[in-house]
């Protein structure tokens, strides 16, 4: 969520994600859109993406959240340039690990008189919530330790108090220029008490750790969540207290659910891990949450990352909420799989996967492990390309005609229609005598005609008794379009056991 200048850039900003909560394994739509926007700007400006992990607030933290994190962002294909994981000259960049710069930080503070320790236990503050809500405030602290003197400080320190350091709010804070906002202030001074910024465990708040790191790591630009604009003149303040020039701030509209709600994590279906379990191509991701934003001039579906990278501009992002419609994904997908499947240098990574989604679902059933050769998968996938969504949709019953011959008594097509044998001996006919590549629309017509020539069975009929030799199904793809998946060779070799069954 934030940027760095890119060494020999000079003024022209490079971004990095400055926090991705690491409260949870799961990496969910809304932090994957704001990584997004950071990752573009950065390889549109030529500067570096940065992966910092928050994980001050101890209780929350899940095992194995940060390698969960990058796990899903070099799925999605937008990998940090500096991270836990990579490392990189701003190391560490686990705040958890950043402890005694925190520290300094504060006694830096707290000697200017910017900062101040407080010894105000949970109980008197839980009772200042209880009587601000019971007088229908908005709760905040009363600043009461703030005009403790060193004297009574000391005496506090000796008696072995407990103690937090709190942020003076004094002064007006000066407005800002967001770069989606606009001109912007929030009197935090007026309205709020003096924050926490170093808890009694030795952990930072948000508040101070992130304007300490965006300093040292010399961010340039921070992009985040609009939750965060009203907290930026507080951020400001600090900046101000360090003598420290701040970065250049953008907060990013809300991404919400189509009906206006937002998206919550309690939901279970807005997390990557999900969408790649599920087969979702990243790339169809990455296109449907910038498509139902803004900050792109166009907004065209069907981009690839370096058309979104080309057309990015940040004075083009709207302070509008995103609508995401997640019904639409599917076509989303739809169209980049077809992409990954015409693009010769990505379709053997297709082939491999499909080749191994076949032996996971028909292991035990495949009576012929030619299904399982390349050339016929990759058929497979150039013959069906644009009718499927999913890769694992050619793996569904209604597919499993293509890696599994059916079974089927001669009898139950014999219930069908008496010109049983005839049709199979038309068919057959009509398989042998290709000279050309088979097609849907000329198999269809072929297939017309041949019912033409029988004498009492109409053409649905035909169709159910071709539909059970090829596949023992009683519905699926049309019989053209199996045909031609199958092949002259295959058609024929099953049409041929059911005869002599």
């Amino acid at each position: 969520k934030g940027s760095r200048s890119s060494p020999g850039c000079g003024a022209v900003p490079g971004a990095g994600i400055r926090v991705l909560d690491c409260r949870s394994c799961f990496l969910h739509l809304g932090g994957l859109r704001t990584a997004l926007y950071n990752y573009i700007f950065a390889k549109k400006h030529g500067g570096s993406f940065i992966l910092r992990l928050e994980d001050t607030d101890q209780s929350r933290v899940v095992p194995g959240a940060a390698e969960g994190i990058e796990d899903m962002l070099e799925w999605a294909g937008i990998p940090p340039d500096e991270s836990p994981r990579r490392g990189g000259p701003a190391a560490p960049y686990q705040q958890s690990r950043r402890l005694e710069l925190y520290a300094k930080a504060c006694d830096v503070l707290v000697e200017k008189g910017a900062a101040y320790r407080c010894f105000c236990t949970p109980q008197r503050l839980e009772l200042l919530k209880k009587e601000a809500l019971r007088s229908r405030q908005v709760p905040r602290y009363d600043n009461r330790c703030r005009h403790l003197t060193s004297k009574q400080v000391a005496e506090k320190l000796s008696q072995g108090s407990e103690w937090v350091i709190r942020f003076r709010l004094e002064g007006d804070a000066e407005p800002f220029n967001d770069l989606v906002y606009g001109w912007t202030s929030h009197e935090v001074a007026n309205i709020e008490g003096d924050p926490v910024i170093l808890k009694r465990d030795g952990f930072p708040t948000y508040h101070l750790a992130n304007v300490v790191d965006d300093h040292h790591m010399e961010i340039s630009h921070v992009l985040r969540g609009t939750e965060w604009l009203t907290s930026t003149s507080k951020h400001l303040l600090l900046y101000r207290a360090f003598g420290w020039d701040p970065p250049q701030f953008a907060h990013l509209p809300l991404l919400l659910n189509r009906d206006g709600t937002k998206l919550s994590k309690r939901q279970g279906d807005i997390f990557l891990e999900r969408f790649a379990r599920d087969g979702y191509l990243p790339e169809a991701l990455l296109d449907i949450i910038t498509t139902c934003g803004s900050g792109f001039t166009g907004n065209q579906g069907g981009r690839t990352l370096g058309d979104l990278i080309s057309e990015f501009n940040i004075g083009r992002i709207t302070t509008h909420s995103a609508l995401l419609d997640l019904d639409k994904l599917p076509e989303f997908n739809r169209t980049h799989l077809v992409r990954r499947i015409e693009d010769e240098r990505l379709r053997p990574k297709l082939v491999g996967e499909l080749q191994a989604l076949v032996e996971q679902v028909y292991g035990e059933q495949l009576m012929d492990r030619a299904v399982l050769e390349k050339d016929y998968v990759e058929r497979i996938l150039l013959l069906w390309k644009g009718h499927i969504s999913l890769l694992k949709s050619l793996v569904s019953p209604n597919y499993s005609y293509l890696w599994v011959r059916p079974s089927v008594p001669r009898e139950q097509l014999e219930v069908l229609s008496a010109e049983m044998d005839e049709i199979g001996r038309l068919v057959l006919g009509l398989m042998e005598g290709q000279a050309t590549a088979l097609t849907t629309k000329g198999l269809s017509q072929d297939l017309k005609g041949l019912q033409e020539r029988l004498k009492g069975t109409k053409y649905s009929t035909m169709m159910k008794i071709l539909r059970l030799a090829l596949s023992g199904q009683q519905q699926g793809p049309g019989i053209a379009e199996m045909m031609v998946s199958l092949g002259p060779r295959e058609v024929c070799g099953r049409i041929r056991k059911v005869l002599s069954s």
